[in-house]
């Protein structure tokens, strides 16, 4: 990794996990600032006091955390305004938070959990801070926002369209309705490279990115909501075959500073893979993009979100 003097990131989700490795390899490499964007004061009490520890009081103080929900767009809007008049500058965008995989369940707006969070919650957030981003290009300087896939992309029903509200509000089961958003994700990655990166801002890059099988608390958790026995298998069984944060967070990390590339799938532990079929079908990525403004549109009133 390069160093990173003078570099301004966001990382959703940070506070443990992956995100944690994210977090702390950034300050590692001397980052600037970090807004760390995540549910859990407590969570991330303990990693400032863990960063504290293992790098210094000084790394840790460079941490700023936002309460945050991403299936609360409103609530995503406004803290992404927030962090666009608290720094002049943002160069790396780690979209890491997520729901994994769990039962069916409606978010507030009224639209699958999995999609509100994984897909939707980072679309708001990371248009809103595309203005920003594109700034800190101006004098040259190279932005890169990661998004989080999963191979688990592969689960999606091959029948899926994005055409509709209702379509996303089926009860797929645990396993399709998480590797839809993962799809979804990786999906907006592709589209953005082309409607972006491709069409006249060069120096703004989106790639999604799989970890890999990795111990987080979502792999040794929220499993066992939808799966009790099945799950603890994944839990306890498989535990000693995971990744650590840090080794999952190595994708992401190659592809948040080193890539010079956009709407690519990158995979552990930084090769650029295809995805299935689905994954790289344009038309779907389309599809996807024109469902996901018209649902935002209607659940937050405002037409004027501009998503590129």
């Amino acid at each position: 990794m390069p160093d990173l003097s003078g570099k301004v990131a966001v990382v959703t989700g940070d506070s443990e996990g992956i995100g944690y490795g994210v977090t702390h390899t950034l300050l590692k490499h001397n980052v600037a600032k970090i807004y760390i964007l995540s549910t859990s004061e407590e969570a991330v009490k303990g990693t400032k006091a863990a960063i504290a520890q293992e790098l210094s009081q000084a790394a840790a103080d460079k941490t700023h955390w936002y309460q945050l929900d991403l299936s609360d767009w409103k609530k995503t809007a406004e803290v992404a305004e927030q962090i666009a008049k608290d720094t002049d500058r943002l160069d790396i965008l780690v979209n890491n938070a997520g729901r994994g995989i769990m039962t069916y369940q409606l978010a507030d707006y009224g639209v699958d959990r999995h999609m509100a969070v994984n897909h939707f919650g980072h679309v708001v957030l990371t248009s809103k801070l595309l203005p920003l981003l594109k700034k800190t290009t101006e004098k040259g300087d190279r932005v890169r926002i990661v998004n989080f896939g999963s191979n688990a992309h592969q689960s999606s029903p091959k029948d899926t369209k994005f055409e509709s509200l209702e379509e996303l509000n089926q009860d797929l089961g645990p396993n399709p309705q998480y590797g839809r958003s993962k799809l979804a994700v990786m999906l907006y990655a592709r589209d953005f490279a082309k409607h972006v990166t491709n069409a006249g801002h060069s120096n703004v890059l989106m790639n999604s990115v799989h970890p890999g099988f990795v111990s987080t608390n979502m792999s040794k958790n929220d499993i066992l909501e939808p799966f009790p026995l099945a799950g603890y298998a994944m839990a306890v069984g498989m535990e000693p075959f995971k990744k650590d944060q840090f080794e999952g967070a190595k994708p992401a990390l190659f592809a948040a500073t080193v890539t010079d590339k956009s709407g690519e799938y990158i995979c552990p532990p930084a090769v650029a893979e295809r995805g299935n079929q689905l994954a790289q079908d344009e038309a779907l990525a389309e599809q996807l993009m024109k469902l996901t403004r018209q649902v935002l549109a209607d659940k937050l009133g405002d037409n004027d979100l501009a998503i590129y």
